[in-house]
């Protein structure tokens, strides 16, 4: 089993820096502002031989008893609850707060392996400028700068030689292909972390009646029926006018780059509200992504008839470019519906991988053709021979002929529906791309 060290320390100290040092990516936000990270961040990381997980947390406050803070305070608990080795982080320019002290009387009575970490040293002796830190009652203190990468192969030797690993080479595992990476998008507010606690049967992450709780891309392993799943909670989307904060437009990016890496992303919508612009921005977006999508519209034992049925209506006049997801009604909180929910998104997976043998498709134009001849635009007639598929994630089919570049829209939603319903492609977008054979004598005169 993997050793798992925890960062932590009082609000921006350099913990995210520090996580993304240690596991080689950019997966934590960093940015000068306090209280960035909310939640408890998991990356996996290696040094030499070994391999190990890092969790970055938010800002400590041990004595938070109301609000968000308590919320966050309860996520390091639990971080530091998993930890085999706990890096206190304190900020070597900033000096010793009360909050350190704070911090290491809780890590004191827990009596876990734990190092001091005096971040952003960079340029300073480990001498008269660092003793205050010996105050903290932890032992040495370990300069480091996250930031410049100065001290951090030690730092990782001293933290793994706290745990007596054996001297043993560690195999590559490449990443597992069986695991379906599920994001969760939304507006804020509209439940997305709560429907995660429901299916984990925990509070893994902080669900807060606050918009905005949640500011980066968490990643969480889960398996259910058999099949491994990766749950990616998203920071809620604003339109671009209301996104006012840098720290809110750090977590725009991240929710993007999290739909854009996923398998299936489920659109989650608040039935007390409806569809918004804002939700019809963010469909738009997974639809231009390529992503498999499933909507769910939550809150839905919250609102009486009327409101449903103008809720259903607003579906279909707000978003008819999603015609081909699954729509469920779920209340996340009171886990009603969210058995077919995973029906669904097993579904779009498999539609948006699914595999389209050449014959097959060629059959199904040629029939679809039969039928309804494409429109004639001026003196050409698109003339289509065969069909192939160009990808998957989402599906491509590519069509060869003669004056593709004439086929209307209209024509190819008609063929979209006739491949839609062979290979039953629920929850995926499908493209067709024409391809028309050159002509080798364009570019010679006539005689």
């Amino acid at each position: 089993m993997k050793p798992v060290i925890a960062l932590v320390g009082r609000p921006n100290v350099g913990k995210s820096t520090l996580f993304n040092r240690l596991t080689k990516s950019r997966d934590a936000i960093v940015a000068d502002f306090a209280g960035l990270t909310r939640d408890r961040h998991y990356g996996n990381a290696r040094h030499g031989q070994h391999e190990f997980i890092v969790i970055d947390t938010g800002g400590f406050e041990p004595d938070a008893t109301a609000g968000i803070y308590k919320e966050m305070a309860k996520q390091t608990r639990q971080a530091v609850a998993e930890a085999d080795v706990v890096l206190f982080v304190v900020d070597a320019r900033a000096g010793l707060s009360a909050q350190d002290h704070d911090i290491a009387k809780y890590l004191r009575k827990l009596g876990k392996p734990c190092v001091l970490v005096a971040n952003k040293a960079e340029g300073m002796t480990a001498g008269a400028q660092l003793v205050e830190f010996f105050e903290l009652g932890l032992g040495e203190v370990f300069p480091v700068s996250a930031a410049h990468g100065q001290g951090i192969r030690a730092l990782v030797d001293l933290a793994l030689a706290a745990l007596s690993l054996p001297e043993e080479g560690v195999e590559e595992v490449d990443e597992d292909p069986g695991v379906i990476k599920l994001a969760v998008a939304g507006r804020p507010n509209v439940g997305k972390s709560t429907l995660i606690n429901t299916w984990l049967g925990e509070e893994r992450l902080v669900a807060f009646d606050l918009p905005g709780t949640t500011r980066d891309a968490i990643s969480v392993p889960f398996e259910r029926g058999g099949q491994r799943f990766e749950l990616i909670d998203t920071a809620g989307l604003r339109r671009k006018g209301q996104v006012f904060e840098a720290i809110e437009k750090f977590s725009v990016v991240k929710t993007l780059q999290a739909i854009e890496s996923a398998s299936v992303v489920l659109l989650l919508i608040d039935a007390t509200q409806g569809v918004t612009d804002q939700d019809a921005h963010i469909a738009g977006y997974i639809l231009e992504s390529g992503r498999a999508v499933v909507v769910a519209v939550n809150k839905w034992d919250a609102v009486d008839e009327y409101q449903r049925e103008l809720v259903k209506r607003s579906i279909e006049t707000r978003l008819p470019f999603l015609k081909f997801a699954a729509l469920h009604f779920i209340s996340a909180q009171k886990r009603q519906g969210l058995g077919p929910l995973w029906d669904s998104i097993a579904q779009a997976y498999r539609a948006a991988n699914c595999k389209m043998p050449t014959p097959v498709l060629t059959r199904l134009l040629l029939e679809a053709i039969q039928f309804q001849t494409p429109k004639k635009t001026g003196m050409y007639r698109p003339k289509m021979r065969y069909a192939h598929q160009g990808g998957m994630n989402p599906p491509i089919i590519i069509i060869h002929g003669n004056s593709l570049e004439h086929v209307t829209d209209t024509y190819k939603r008609y063929l979209e529906g006739r491949f839609r319903k062979e290979f039953n492609l629920v929850g995926t977008p499908l493209r067709i791309q024409m391809k028309s054979s050159s002509n080798p004598y364009s570019d010679k005169d006539g005689a």
